[in-house]
């Protein structure tokens, strides 16, 4: 689980590669394929993708007759989509490779149990799954549409005056509820809100306004003061018809459930977890992180080098001799992708391109890069002080984070 998206390990034609579920897409897409990763791919063509974004329809190859391996779950004629673009690359931004994402052929061929408690995914075969009734879980119809799972749910937007959504099921998004600003049908943006960026697609960066609802409901259980986000509709113009689709629910809700997807009976149970009443995360510091290659650092080393011990007390005097050295490793850097116009990062003076190297006074190549992201905003009116690197300058700087809404 990195960014509540769930990473398994595929191999595809005996490659060793790292994917996310996504169950947003259809066929799987391959891509950030270093010089040093290898896959032999089968039957090649030259197609066109069209994905979420604000870009151009980008070029691709279509493989056939691939091999994909899950687990013990294998499929000899995989149809995957492969893009050659560099630009396209969660990778620097995840804090670990990944090399593509698969849904729906996933979800069609099996019934899918993923346990987020635990961070399992399991693989049933249809005809002979036989699925456990539990008394505080409970099964909703899905509707299986283009090879996309879509779910009736509510929104609370206004008070306590519940609007009726049809949202796609996206465990390939990371965050919680994306609704489509429609104010004849009561889905118009709170006042309160701020431009963000909201992630990236196929096609391009994907903007919008951030802010939070009163209440989001899906089947009965019902989640108060959700996080959600309006994104601006330039970026779903590949999407011919949206039909009667308002919007999208992302993992940082479905996290709150253990999920079984059936889509072989238009089914999915959930049933609450651990996570259900966590607090929704927001980017208070205003920062976006990613990776960005390796670099040096100098680090001093005290070893032991020996004991001399004296027995003329009781106890024993005991001194230990030390030599100190320094030595260099070579650690992740880390920088500012992004910043938020008017965040507190940016009114205390970081800038985009910023490199990052200490939060709080720990030196951030010890941390995945989740983790950074959580010391940067741990809690409402914490003073967060950063040391960076900018044109061969350390500077520090210092914030207090503040509530959004």
């Amino acid at each position: 689980m990195i960014n509540n998206l769930m990473v398994i390990p595929v191999e595809v034609n005996d490659a060793k590669l790292s994917f996310i579920v996504d169950s947003g897409v259809s066929n799987p897409i391959l891509f950030n394929l270093s010089d040093q990763d290898s896959v032999q791919i089968n039957n090649v063509s030259e197609i066109t993708l069209k994905g979420l974004g604000e870009g151009e329809p980008m070029k691709a190859l279509q493989s056939k007759g691939n091999t994909f391996k899950i687990g013990n779950a294998v499929n000899r004629y995989q149809t995957l989509y492969v893009v050659l673009d560099k630009d396209l690359n969660f990778s620097t931004s995840l804090g670990i490779p990944v090399h593509g994402i698969l849904g729906y052929q996933l979800f069609r061929d099996f019934i899918v149990e993923i346990n987020y408690g635990s961070q399992v995914l399991k693989l049933y075969d249809p005809q002979r799954y036989s699925q456990k009734k539990h008394k505080r879980s409970q099964t909703l119809p899905l509707d299986i549409i283009n090879r996309k799972a879509y779910i009736d749910a509510a929104v609370l937007i206004d008070g306590d005056r519940e609007v009726p959504v049809k949202l796609l099921v996206d465990t390939g998004s990371s965050d919680a509820v994306w609704l489509f600003h429609d104010p004849e049908n009561g889905i118009d943006i709170p006042d309160k809100n701020y431009e963000d960026y909201l992630g990236k697609g196929l096609n391009g960066h994907i903007f919008g306004k951030r802010t939070k609802v009163n209440g989001v409901r899906i089947g009965d259980f019902a989640l108060k003061d959700a996080k959600a986000a309006f994104p601006y509709m330039k970026s779903f113009n590949s999407i011919k018809n949206l039909g009667n689709r308002n919007g999208s629910v992302g993992a940082e809700i479905l996290k709150r459930f253990n999920i079984v997807f059936d889509y072989t009976r238009n089914e999915i149970t959930l049933k609450k977890n651990g996570n259900f009443k966590a607090p929704f995360q927001y980017n208070l510091a205003g920062v976006e992180l990613q990776h960005n290659g390796v670099r040096y650092i100098a680090e001093r080393i005290t070893d032991s080098q020996g004991i001399v011990k004296n027995d003329d007390g009781p106890t024993g005097n005991v001194q230990i001799l030390f030599e100190n050295r320094t030595r260099l490793s070579l650690v992740p850097e880390i920088v500012v992708s992004a910043i938020r116009a008017g965040s507190p990062a940016e009114e205390a003076g970081l800038r985009q391109g910023d490199v990052i190297l200490a939060v709080n006074g720990k030196r951030v190549h010890r941390y995945k890069l989740q983790e950074i992201l959580k010391m940067l905003n741990e809690k409402e009116g914490k003073r967060i002080r950063v040391l960076i690197e900018r044109s061969n300058r350390d500077l520090t700087f210092s914030f207090i984070l503040k509530k959004l809404f």
